[in-house]
């Protein structure tokens, strides 16, 4: 990848700063990659450097309490429609014609928005892993899609989703906890998955453990897994969370009811028309949308969607990056879309 060719730059607003990467011609089609927990816009280098080098102006930035963006020190400031507002002052800034939004983990949940919320913004929505939910991206839509069978409520009541409440009950622990040592955070964090026999993911007995490691308080010392990520970009993530910490990346989690009453104002209940693309991870724990109901609540509120499953963890735009951008490229060729 010729990395020579990213430029980065920064929008500052009365109400928030963003930090973003840019490749590509300025006068391509946009398309804007919009990170997850706990990412940053770099993650999509891989991305970044295939489509503009097919001619698209791509545009990754690091989200609102990521990176050189601003870190609110406010829960509130984290839910959806506040990021929701970063990305339509980004979108204005770089000229307003109608982009192809992609998503990943969290960010899925903002590019969805886009979509529902701001369609004349958009050409076409991209994600990976989480799913559009029309109703919000929040527990009680997630809960009673949970699958029992991998998951019996005696043991599992809130599935895999057990994290989400850790956040809410001991949200000051759990951000300590990722920052008592974040490169050990990050090296266990960032790891390539493989195929293995459904079993609980380990989201789901975080509260049970007392936190992400337990009684330790902070996360075991692994080497990093160096096929994902490089040593510069590694270093410049772990930089990152060092300095920013993890509390404004944990609030995304925070926000159930103010998300719920966002998705409720979306035109025609949320319902989508516009191209969309799903791209399933098929060794994704977690978000695990194969075996599981989790996605099919998407399939009812759009109208036109495409849906690639590619073998791989979470971390697919590391994972696999070719069969990736060669899903994504196959899309946007079948839809008439570039």
């Amino acid at each position: 990848m010729n990395e020579t060719l990213i430029a980065r730059k920064t929008l500052s607003t009365p109400r928030h700063r963003t930090v973003w990467m840019e490749q590509g011609p300025a006068s391509g089609p946009l398309m804007i990659f919009l990170h997850g927990w706990p990412e940053l816009g770099l993650v999509w280098r891989a991305q970044l450097d295939h489509f503009a080098g097919r001619g698209w102006r791509c545009v990754a930035p690091d989200m609102r309490g990521y990176g050189g963006s601003s870190v609110p020190a406010t829960i509130a400031s984290y839910a959806v429609s506040e990021l929701v507002g970063d990305m339509t002052e980004l979108h204005d800034a770089l000229g307003g014609a109608p982009a192809v939004w992609v998503g990943h983990d969290w960010g899925s949940a903002v590019a969805w928005s886009m979509a529902s919320h701001h369609g004349t913004r958009c050409r076409g929505v991209i994600n990976l892993c989480v799913p559009y939910f029309a109703r919000g991206m929040a527990l009680p839509t997630l809960l009673p899609l949970i699958d029992r069978t991998l998951y019996p409520t005696e043991k599992f009541p809130e599935g895999q989703w057990d994290y989400w409440l850790f956040y809410r009950e001991h949200f000051a622990q759990a951000a300590q906890d990722f920052e008592a040592n974040v490169e050990a955070t990050l090296s266990l964090l960032y790891r390539r998955a493989s195929q293995a026999q459904p079993k609980p993911a380990f989201t789901a007995s975080i509260r049970t453990s007392q936190g992400w490691f337990g009684a330790a308080r902070e996360a075991p010392r692994i080497p990093r897994d160096s096929s994902l990520l490089s040593q510069r970009d590694f270093e410049s993530l772990v930089s990152a969370f060092q300095s920013s910490g993890f509390s404004g990346a944990n609030a995304w989690y925070m926000n159930d009811a103010a998300n719920l009453a966002y998705a409720s104002q979306a035109p025609q209940f949320g319902r989508l028309t516009l191209p969309a693309l799903f791209l399933h991870a098929s060794w994704d724990q977690t978000c695990e949308t194969v075996q599981s109901r989790l996605a099919n609540p998407m399939r009812e509120d759009c109208n036109d969607l495409g849906e690639v499953t590619i073998d791989c963890g979470h971390e697919m735009m590391l994972e696999r990056p070719k069969e990736l951008n060669e899903a994504i490229t196959g899309w946007l060729s079948l839809r008439g879309l570039g």
